[in-house]
């Protein structure tokens, strides 16, 4: 794993324990990273992350937002339905075959997925979201890579811890929201301006 993708990590997992919440992260093996590859064409910087700190229990939990991670022996199988067909399962017809779910929000089952379309010299691609539920599926930004990705989570979840655990109504969850978007805007600026954190 890159210093870049190690560090992020690292900043997520300090997120995790600033907030006492146990999360579990493993190791997948190569085999099993080489069964993606494959079958999915899982681009080198997700297959480094999984090899290093495969998510086997991990989820972000912020006041609006709650992101859970799908680790590697899983991942095949949570493509049922979006990009693979299986007995029982049509693949949906609005998802393209160059995007690979990664990630759910636990709140609203909507996918975080990577568009292995635009690959990037160091074998990363941006990661985006989409509505569930619509005729469509309209994409949206949430990081221009991985490791901005990784970043912005933890910081979501640092911004987080300074709301308590209350339920918020409508005027906090705009001030965390308010509170988030120069933080983000520092991290990745498209994702920013994709308005998904915001």
């Amino acid at each position: 794993m890159d210093s870049d993708l190690a560090e992020a990590v690292s900043t997520l997992q300090t997120a995790f324990d600033q907030r006492k919440l146990q999360v579990r992260f493993g190791k997948a093996d190569a085999e099993e990273i080489e069964k993606l590859r494959k079958a999915l064409r899982i681009p080198a910087r997700f297959r480094s992350f999984l090899s290093e700190r495969d998510p086997v229990d991990v989820e972000t939990v912020t006041p609006v937002e709650r992101v859970r991670f799908i680790p590697a022996a899983k991942l095949l199988d949570e493509q049922v339905g979006y990009s693979i067909t299986a007995e029982g399962a049509e693949p949906n017809a609005a998802w393209r075959k160059n995007w690979i779910l990664v990630a759910r929000s636990a709140l609203l089952g909507d996918p975080y997925f990577l568009d292995i379309s635009k690959l990037d010299a160091e074998g990363d691609c941006p990661l985006f979201t989409a509505m569930t539920g619509t005729d469509s599926l309209k994409p949206t930004l949430c990081a221009s890579s991985l490791q901005q990705f990784l970043r912005i989570l933890a910081t979501a979840m640092e911004v987080a811890s300074g709301f308590g655990e209350a339920v918020m109504d409508d005027d906090d969850e705009r001030t965390f929201r308010e509170t988030l978007a120069p933080r983000i805007k520092t991290i990745d600026s498209a994702a920013l301006r994709a308005g998904h954190w915001t």
